[in-house]
């Protein structure tokens, strides 16, 4: 593979692992303050949770659209998640190896 496209693979790699890891976070604060282990009249902790759900609502929306809470329960950060690995682990390598014959390197992932 050329190391340009290498480079852009690890790069959306590593930005779509981001994105999971911050809906986790983002699952994990919510049942933090839920059960009132943190609170939000705390700045920092504020501006965390904050941050957090700018980042994770526009991701979650659509999911949060179509399926309706289970029990009290939001299932949209699992569907989220299971959609981000399946994209990392079938479409990326799928799409880099394709537009590595395009280039015509060598290697494939």
């Amino acid at each position: 593979m050329s190391p340009i496209l290498e480079f852009v693979y690890i790069v959306i790699d590593s930005l779509l692992t981001l994105i999971v890891w911050l809906v986790i976070a983002n699952a994990v604060m919510s049942w933090l303050i839920a059960f009132d282990i943190i609170n939000l009249r705390n700045r920092a902790a504020y501006s965390a949770v904050r941050m957090l759900e700018r980042v994770t609502a526009p991701l979650l929306r659509p999911f949060r659209k179509i399926i309706p809470p289970m029990g009290g329960m939001d299932l949209s950060p699992v569907v989220l998640i299971i959609i981000i690995m399946a994209a990392q682990r079938a479409l990326l390598p799928a799409l880099f190896r394709w537009l590595n014959g395009l280039v015509g390197g060598g290697v494939s992932l």
